[in-house]
């Protein structure tokens, strides 16, 4: 399956209080809305983001629809990419050749 990469910054984040809470009801809300992606890792970030998803979803509609609800969930951005494996990115390079 292809790998997305979802960057996220939340509104108005409560890190103390409910922070838990809230990711725990997101990550539910995503398994229920979106069942069949994979979850590869989740990190919280320094720099412009707050925090770094990466999975694997079966097309770019899936992985919208993981984006759609982190904004519906209170991120004030949410930006995804496509992430092509390393080995895969030089074989597209070897097909070139």
């Amino acid at each position: 399956m292809p790998i997305y990469i979802l960057a996220t910054k939340l509104q108005n984040p409560d890190l103390v209080d409910r922070r838990k809470e809230q990711g725990e009801k997101w990550l539910h809300t995503v398994k229920e809305k979106v069942p069949n992606i994979k979850w590869i890792a989740h990190y919280a970030i320094l720099g412009p983001y707050d925090f770094l998803d990466i999975f694997e979803a079966k097309n770019e509609e899936e992985a919208a629809k993981v984006s759609l609800l982190s904004r519906a969930a209170g991120a004030m951005f949410a930006e995804s990419w496509t992430a092509i494996p390393y080995s895969n990115f030089l074989g597209l390079l070897d097909s070139l050749k």
